[in-house]
Order: structure tokens, then sequence, then C-alpha cells
């Protein structure tokens, strides 16, 4: 069985990484912040010009119809360059659902503007407390007693709430539930929930994998140029142990990830616990990263002036979205307390 990436998984993600490297450097970043919606329309832009939009999107509906697998690649750049936009909500997430609910010109309209890029949608899931980037949103898809709903923006009342990372946009949502913008009951809509779930904690995971990889980069070019006693402090043992302990917990964390999107792709019947473990081990190795990262920075690493607290926020924020740490440990306990796991049932005889 061949485990690797396919050629073109590889080629989509070089050429993104490419365009992010120029298109969204740190002080690009804090200029975007520093606007009222924090959100940059051209940056938008470009990343569907790139094709990102369009990655999930069903060919008929004019996307390109990559499964998670490329998503789990796609989302670690996300995360490495702090995008500061919920594109994976709108491209991935969201996409996700809207596939999964019956044909319609409706489903088939909202499909086609996302892969041109044309709408955000907002997703608002039981299990997150407040909803990204609502603001800016053009469809809204909420839950109401296992229910989907869809509703614009003038259908809603926002609430915003501050985060740490100051790129999120965060909302409370009021709004009220009708027959007009239910778009699937509770039947269908407790099944699409749920595969929301693994989708949101799986994107969650792969950006905080690349945020641990680019803590732990900024970190290696500090120590090489931080010198004390005239030599640079990357010499000593003790800051070495640091770091090479965090490159280890990232390279634990990507087989897990990368597992649990095959699972999700294949629509495997352990993916619940798949994707709570690659959520667990992503979320290990971004706060190593980050902890490690503000040692060898001499704590200078929280300031505003230093890249890296852009990156570390970002991580700390993210701890708590797509479900929290209690939830996916749960989600892995219940199944090994239920799984078999005696030799003989590990084994075919």
């Amino acid at each position: 069985m061949n485990f690797t990436f396919t050629e073109d998984q590889l080629a989509f993600r070089e050429a993104i990484s490419r365009f992010l490297m120029t298109e969204a450097a740190p002080e690009m970043l804090r200029d975007i912040w520093e606007t009222d919606t924090g959100r940059s329309p051209d940056l938008r832009g470009k990343l569907a010009e790139q094709g990102m939009t369009a990655l999930s999107v069903p060919e008929a509906c004019g996307g390109l119809g990559m499964d998670d697998i490329a998503w789990s690649l796609m989302t670690q750049e996300l995360g490495y360059y702090a995008i500061p936009d919920s594109l994976a909500d709108t491209a991935y997430v969201a996409v996700g659902m809207l596939a999964g609910l019956p044909q319609s010109e409706a489903r088939d309209a909202w499909l086609a503007q996302i892969a041109e890029g044309g709408i955000r949608v907002a997703v608002g899931h039981p299990v997150n407390p407040w909803v990204a980037d609502a603001q800016l949103a053009d469809l809204l898809l909420l839950a109401h007693n296992h229910e989907i709903h869809a509703l614009r923006s003038d259908q809603v009342e926002l609430q915003a709430n501050t985060s740490i990372d100051a790129s999120r946009r965060l909302y409370c949502v009021k709004w009220t539930p009708s027959a007009e913008t239910r778009i699937a009951d509770a039947e269908l809509g407790r099944v699409l929930w749920a595969q929301m779930l693994n989708r949101g904690a799986l994107s969650v995971a792969g950006q905080l994998v690349g945020l641990a990889q680019r803590m732990l980069d900024l970190s290696v070019d500090y120590v090489a140029q931080r010198k004390q006693f005239g030599k640079p402090i990357g010499s000593f043992q003790a800051v070495k142990h640091h770091l090479a302990d965090v490159a280890t917990q990232i390279e634990f964390a990507k087989p897990v990830l990368y597992r649990a999107a095959h699972a999700l792709a294949r629509g495997e019947a352990d993916v619940d616990v798949r994707i709570s473990h690659a959520r667990l081990a992503c979320c290990e190795a971004s706060w190593l990263a980050a902890r490690h990262g503000i040692q060898v920075h001499g704590a200078m690493g929280y300031t505003w002036e230093v890249d890296l607290q852009m990156f570390m926020k970002r991580a700390w924020a993210l701890d708590n979205a797509w479900g929290d740490r209690a939830l996916h440990k749960t989600r892995i306990d219940q199944y090994l307390l239920g799984a078999a796991l005696l030799p003989g049932s590990t084994f075919e005889e």
C-alpha cells in the first residue's frame, strides 16, 4: 500500500507555500490586523485565484474535488503563515456540509460561489461558543436542535467577543429559526454536524502543526543570532534540547494527523477517535513549541514587537476551537474502554 501523497497534492502545497511566503509576511499580517475588519479582501481574492476556495468543492460545481488528505497539507500552510482569515471554515468545513445536503439549486449555487471565492460562510457548530468571522459572512450555517439552518447576514444579530489572538474575530450570534431557514432536518443534520465537527477538528489540528513548525523555525533563527559569552546561544546544550524536543513532537504529530485525514476521507468506522487523537497530538506539539519558544527567546517572545507572539497566541486561541481537550480525551477514552484490545482481537487467526 502506498501511503505517500500524490504529485498533485504536493505540487499544490508547494505552490501555496511560495505564494504565502510573499503575500503573507508578518509585517503584512500586522497591517491587516489593524484594519476595522481584521481581514484583507485582496488576500482572500488572491487565495481564491490560487484555487484554495475551490479545493474540495465537487467538480460538478466548479471545484477541484480534492479530499480531506489534501486539506491536511493545506491547513498546515495556513497555520505556518498565520493567515488571518477563517478560509478553511468556508472552503473546507462548510463545503463538506453543503456537499452532504440533497442536491438543489440553492446548494449548487452556494458551492459554485464558494469555488469562485464569491462568498464567505461562517459556521456555528454547537461545540463552539462563538462563530468566527460572522461579521463578514454572506451565509451563516447554524444549528437548532440538530437541524441545519442557513441565514443571511441581515437575519442575525452579532455581539463581538475579544480573543487573545488579535487576528481572530469572534461573535455571539442571536437568531430565530424558521421553516424558511431550515435546509436539513434533525435526522440528516445530526449526521452532518458530526462530520463537520471532525472536519473542523482536523482543520485546527493541521493549523496547529503549521504553527508549531513556524514557532520552531523562528526559535532556531533567534538562537543562531543571539549571543552570550561570545557564542550563539543555540550552541548551548540546554537550548538544543528544548528545540530538539519540539522537533520530535512535531514529527510524532504529523503521522497522526495524516492517519486521521485518511480515516475521514475513507469514512472509516473509527474516524472519531482518529480525529481526536490527531487533535490532541497536534495541540501538544504547538503548546510545546510555544513554551520552549518563549524560553529560548528569554521571555521576550511574548512581546508585541517579536513575531513569535503572533503564532503563539494563535495556537493558544485554537486550543479550544472545535472541541476542547476534555471533549477529545473523552472520545478517546470511550473508544479505548469499549475496544477489544486482547491479542485475539488484534490479530486475525
